[in-house]
C-alpha cells in the first residue's frame, strides 16, 4: 500500500501523462496523443471532411451493433415501463409536485442517454473510502499500476478509466472522464477477452475532505451501470458510507458488489467473523445479499496487496459484463426508487370515486336547495284551489275569503318569502358541494384529493345563480295549472245548484209577499238540494281532483330536481369525475411503472466453497 508508482502502459501503445512530458512545445504535445481508443487518433489531424475520424467510426460501429443487439431500444418490459413513467410525468404535472417528479425526470433523462450510448460496455465503478485500498485493486484487476497509490490522502482526486476494448468513448465523456485519464490494460489473453466489455472506473474517496471529489462520487454512481464498493476491515462498518450510500441505493443490489479489502491483515476466523457483521450489516440496510442463487448484492472477500480473491473477483467481473444486462438493471432499479419516492402520490387507501348513491344524494341535496319539493307541493295546492275554487259552493268559498283576510291581513294567498331563504338556499348548496368533494376525495392521495375539491370548488362558483336561472326558465308551475275535461260540468252542476237555492229562496218570499200560491214543501225541497248539492258537487270535485294534483305536483318536482341535477352534474360531478378518471390513468401507469422487474441476475454468487463464499453458509443461514 506504500508503494507508490504510475503506470500508463497498455496493449495498444505506451503513453505519458502530461506531467512527464515536460515542456516540449505546443507541436511536440499536438504529436503525441493518447491512443487508448478512447479519443481521436493521430489520424484525425490528416481526415479529410468526407472520412469520419476514427474515434466517431468507433462510436458509429457501437451503435451499429446496438441496432442489432439490446442497443437501439430496452426489452419489452423495460421499454414500457419507461413509457408508463413518461406518460406519468406528462399527465402529473398539474397535480403533483414539481419536486416530487424530478426524480423520475432524472431517471427518464438518464435512460434516454444510456440508450444512445454503447450496449456492448458494462460501466463498473470502483468507490470506497480514503486508505480502503480502492486503487491498489483498480490496479490488481488492469494487471498493471495504472492508478496512483500511496499514504497522501486523498490519492484519487479525478475518475480514472479502464477499458478492456474500443468503443467506449461516449460513455466516458458522459461521465466527464477526460482523455488523459483513460487507461488501457496489458494483455492478459483469454481472461482479457472476457472482461472486453468491461468500462472500470476509479472514482475518488466517497469520504474526501475535497467537496469537490465528493460531488464527482455522487455524480458518477447515478451514471455507472454498476459499482463495487471496496470496504476495509476498520471502515467497513462506518455510518457514513452505509447511511449515505449503501441504504438508499439498496434497491440497486442485483448491480453491486460489496469487497471486503486487506483480508491479508486478518486470520481466516476474523475474517468470517468480519464478513458475517459485513453481511449483517448490509441486511440492515434493506440490500439483498446474493447468496445460494438468490439475486441480490455480491460479497467476497480479497487482497489486491496479495491477490488474493482477486481472479475470483475478475471471474465474476466477467460473467457480469458478458450478460450485457447491468444497464437494464441499473435504469430498472431507479424507476423502482423513483416508484417507491412516488408512491404517496398516487397509491390511495381504499376504492376512491363517486358512487351511485353519492351523485344520487349531491342531487338530492340539490332538489331541497332549489326548493324542488316545495314547489311541486305548491302546484299541487293550486290545483285543488283551483278545482274548489272553480266548482265549490260560492257561500263556502265566501266564508274561506273572509278567514284568510282575518288571518293575513291581506287578500293575496302568495305570501312574501322572507329574504333569508336564498341565503339558506346558497348554504345549501355550498354544503352539498363540499359534502360530494369529500366523498370523492375520500382516501385519494394528497395531490389527487386537492385536485378534486379544487375542481369541485370552481363548479360551486355561480351554481346558486345558474339554480335561480334554471328555476325561473321552468315558470312557477303553480301559476296556471292545466284543468281537467271534466271541469265545465262540474262548474255547470254548481251553477245549477246555486240556481237552484236562490229559485227556492224567490219562490218562499213570493209566497210571503203573497204573489205566489202558498205552498212551502216545494220551495223548501228545492231549496235544500241546493243547499245540500253545492257542498256534495265540492267535495266530489276535491276528491276527484287528488291524483291529478298529486300527479302535477310530483311532475313539477321532478323536472325541477332533474334539471338541478343536471346543472349540478355539468359543474361540479363532470369535473369531479375528470379528476377521478385522470387519477385513475396515472393509476395505471403507475401499476406499470412500479410493475414485475426484469428476471433476476444468477452471476454474481461465486461457486461453493471458494474465495468468494468465506462464510456464506453460516452467515446465510443466520440472516435467513
Amino acid at each position: 500500500m506504500a508503494e507508490k508508482s504510475v503506470g500508463t502502459v497498455g496493449t495498444v501503445g505506451t503513453e505519458e501523462s502530461d506531467a512527464t512530458r515536460g515542456t516540449n512545445g505546443t507541436e511536440e504535445r499536438e504529436r503525441e496523443r493518447w491512443d487508448d481508443g478512447l479519443i481521436a487518433r493521430r489520424a484525425a489531424a490528416r481526415t479529410t471532411p468526407e472520412e469520419p475520424a476514427a474515434g466517431d467510426a468507433e462510436d458509429a460501429a457501437s451503435a451499429s451493433e446496438d441496432a442489432r443487439g439490446f442497443g437501439g431500444s430496452y426489452g419489452g418490459g423495460l421499454r414500457s415501463r419507461l413509457d408508463a413513467l413518461h406518460e406519468l410525468v406528462g399527465l402529473s404535472r398539474t397535480r403533483v409536485e414539481s419536486d416530487a417528479l424530478a426524480e423520475a425526470g432524472r431517471v427518464l433523462d438518464e435512460a434516454a442517454a444510456r440508450q444512445r450510448l454503447s450496449s456492448r460496455h458494462t460501466v463498473v465503478a470502483l468507490a470506497g473510502a480514503t486508505g480502503s485500498g480502492k486503487s491498489t485493486l483498480f490496479n490488481a484487476l488492469a494487471g498493471v499500476a495504472v492508478s496512483e497509490t500511496g499514504l497522501r490522502r486523498p490519492t484519487t482526486s479525478a475518475p480514472l478509466a479502464l477499458t478492456w476494448s474500443e468503443g467506449a468513448a461516449g460513455l466516458l465523456d458522459r461521465l466527464g472522464v477526460p482523455g488523459r485519464l483513460r487507461r488501457r490494460p496489458l494483455a492478459g489473453g483469454a481472461a482479457d477477452a472476457d472482461l472486453a466489455p468491461l468500462v472500470l472506473i476509479d472514482l475518488p474517496d466517497h469520504d474526501s475532505a475535497v467537496t469537490a471529489h465528493r460531488d464527482q462520487v455522487d455524480r458518477a454512481l447515478g451514471l455507472v451501470d454498476a459499482v463495487i464498493w471496496v470496504v476495509d476491515p476498520e471502515k467497513y462498518a462506518d455510518a457514513a458510507l452505509h447511511e449515505r450510500y449503501l441504504r438508499p441505493l439498496a434497491g440497486h443490489a442485483e448491480v453491486t458488489f460489496v469487497v471486503l479489502n486487506q483480508v491479508d491483515r486478518l486470520g481466516a476466523e476474523a475474517a468470517e467473523l468480519v464478513l458475517d457483521d459485513l453481511r449483517r450489516l448490509l441486511d440492515e440496510d434493506g440490500m439483498a445479499l446474493g447468496e445460494h442463487g438468490e439475486p441480490g448484492a455480491t460479497v467476497l472477500p480479497v487482497s489486491a496487496l496479495t491477490g488474493e480473491g482477486v481472479p475470483e473477483l475478475r471471474e465474476l467481473l466477467a460473467r457480469f459484463v458478458q450478460e450485457r444486462t447491468a444497464p437494464e438493471r441499473r435504469i430498472a432499479a431507479d424507476i423502482d426508487a423513483a416508484a417507491a419516492r412516488l408512491r404517496p402520490a398516487y397509491v390511495a387507501d381504499g376504492r376512491p370515486g363517486l358512487g351511485e348513491r353519492s351523485r344520487e344524494e349531491f342531487a338530492g341535496r340539490l332538489a331541497v336547495a332549489v326548493g324542488a319539493q316545495a314547489a311541486g307541493e305548491a302546484a299541487e295546492r293550486v290545483w285543488r284551489r283551483g278545482a274548489i275554487r272553480a266548482c265549490g259552493s260560492p257561500w263556502l268559498r265566501l266564508h274561506r275569503w273572509y278567514g284568510r283576510k282575518r288571518r293575513h291581513g291581506s287578500t293575496d294567498p302568495h305570501l312574501a318569502v322572507p329574504a333569508e331563504d336564498e341565503l339558506t338556499a346558497r348554504q345549501r348548496v355550498e354544503q352539498a358541494v363540499r359534502i360530494v368533494a369529500d366523498e370523492a376525495s375520500r382516501g385519494l392521495p394528497a395531490p389527487w384529493a386537492l385536485a378534486v375539491r379544487e375542481a369541485a370548488t370552481r363548479g360551486a362558483e355561480g351554481l346558486p345563480e345558474a339554480l335561480d336561472e334554471l328555476a325561473a326558465g321552468l315558470g312557477d308551475p303553480a301559476a296556471r295549472p292545466p284543468r281537467p275535461a271534466w271541469w265545465p260540468a262540474a262548474v255547470l252542476a254548481q251553477a245549477l245548484m246555486t240556481l237552484l237555492q236562490l229559485f227556492g229562496a224567490l219562490w218562499l218570499i213570493g209566497q210571503i209577499a203573497g204573489v205566489v200560491e202558498p205552498g212551502l214543501l216545494p220551495p223548501v225541497l228545492i231549496m235544500l238540494g241546493g243547499i245540500v248539492g253545492g257542498p256534495l258537487i265540492e267535495w266530489a270535485c276535491a276528491s276527484a281532483v287528488q291524483g291529478p294534483a298529486r300527479r302535477y305536483g310530483q311532475e313539477a318536482e321532478r323536472k325541477l330536481a332533474e334539471a338541478a341535477a343536471a346543472c349540478g352534474r355539468a359543474r361540479v360531478l363532470d369535473p369531479v369525475s375528470a379528476e377521478l378518471l385522470r387519477y385513475r390513468e396515472v393509476r395505471e401507469q403507475y401499476a406499470k411503472v412500479a410493475g414485475p422487474r426484469p428476471s433476476p441476475r444468477i452471476v454474481g454468487t461465486g461457486p461453493r466453497g471458494s474465495g468468494a463464499r468465506l462464510g456464506a453458509t453460516r452467515s446465510g443461514a443466520r440472516l435467513r
